[in-house]
């Protein structure tokens, strides 16, 4: 499986449900999957197959090219293509930000901590 594109998906897939207000059970029974099989789909653990993807789109209203990380978000509607490092550093990004969700609040301030010192 190909980490990185489970991440992208698992990180698309929670925000447009999140943002439609939908529980992982509603999206996993809307799109004709169980719930611990939606679960492993949103954290990044497994690829759904193409007709999953197709009814996942669909019920989330997320084309699947946002879904598959091909289009960064904003870019697409002011008509910017992205330079080849924004389009590389974004699935890079996404997995930090998807990692650091599941920190405690300890651990994410040890995180800020150091990426404010690499950043200097």
């Amino acid at each position: 499986m190909n980490e990185e594109l489970g991440i992208t998906i698992g990180v698309a897939a929670r925000a447009a449900r999140e943002q439609l207000g939908l529980t992982q059970a509603e999206v996993a029974e809307r799109i004709g999957l169980v719930h611990p099989v939606y679960s492993r789909l949103e954290r990044g653990k497994m690829l759904p197959s193409v007709p999953s993807l197709y009814r996942l789109c669909r019920e989330l209203r997320v084309s699947p090219e946002a879904m598959l990380g091909l289009t960064p978000e904003g870019d697409v509607r002011k008509g910017r293509k992205p330079s080849p490092r924004e389009e590389g550093d974004a699935p890079d990004l996404r997995r930090l930000l998807h990692l650091a969700r599941k920190l405690d609040a300890e651990k994410l301030d040890a995180l800020l901590h150091v990426a404010s010192v690499l950043a200097r």
